[in-house]
């Protein structure tokens, strides 16, 4: 028996998750919570967030997130792809600012409209 918190929602609900039993999950206050417990001890993923350097923009530095999750493993490693990413204003909410990240698929996007100053 494994005990985890949920981290779907502010809630925090303390769940127990019984490997032995088909990963059945208690302590869920709803579904979401329940997939996660199961989700977590079966094939953990994370949406990765961090910012990497803009020109031209009045900050310095660009949000960004994994457009999906990736597997949590590979978080450590997908920062580290940003290290030396820099991109110019301008740039849009959404926008690809580096693409299949380590061959999984998924994207890194901005989450900040920057103009060009």
């Amino acid at each position: 028996m494994t005990e985890l918190t949920c981290i779907v929602c502010p809630k925090g609900c303390r769940l127990k998750v019984d490997e032995e039993n088909g990963f059945a999950v208690t302590g869920a206050s709803c579904p979401r919570g329940t997939a996660y417990g199961k989700k977590e001890l079966t094939a953990p993923t994370r949406t990765v967030t961090s910012t990497v350097a803009i020109e031209g923009a009045l900050h310095s530095r660009l949000p960004v997130k994994t457009s999906q999750e990736i597997d949590r493993a590979l978080v450590k490693e997908a920062v580290a792809a940003l290290k030396n990413v820099q991109v110019k204003a301008p740039v849009s909410t959404g926008d690809v600012i580096l693409e299949n990240v380590l061959g999984t698929g998924t994207d890194f996007i901005a989450t900040k409209t920057m103009g060009r100053i």
